[in-house]
């Protein structure tokens, strides 16, 4: 048996990942990405928590008298959002992980 590892070496090791894995959660708050629908007549913006942070309308739509299509447009930017926001997640965390599937984690 080789020394250097161990059940103690593993068990520090996963206590790092651990650790840099709630960092990097906790950061994700920070980062915003963009998302939007209708050529830009709706943008949001969407934190690495999943939450909407604001919403931009043109006021071309905001105005219309078509509130389903506005209604699709907010859906589909904020949609947009979320998947950008879970890629840009899922990245951060394989570099963390060097590319390991750890189930759970995106």
């Amino acid at each position: 048996m080789s020394k250097g590892f161990g059940f103690g070496n593993l068990m520090q090791q996963a206590q790092n990942l651990q650790e840099q894995l709630a960092k990097v959660q906790e950061e994700a708050g920070s980062r915003t990405v963009q998302g939007s629908a209708g050529g830009g007549m709706v943008t949001v913006t969407v934190n690495g928590r999943l939450e909407v942070l604001d919403v931009k309308i043109d006021p071309a739509i905001a105005s219309g008298d078509d509130p389903q299509m506005m209604a699709d447009l907010i859906v589909g930017a904020v949609n947009q959002g979320i998947r950008a926001a879970q890629q840009q997640m899922a990245d951060e965390m394989g570099k963390l992980t060097g590319g390991l599937k750890i189930p759970g984690l995106g």
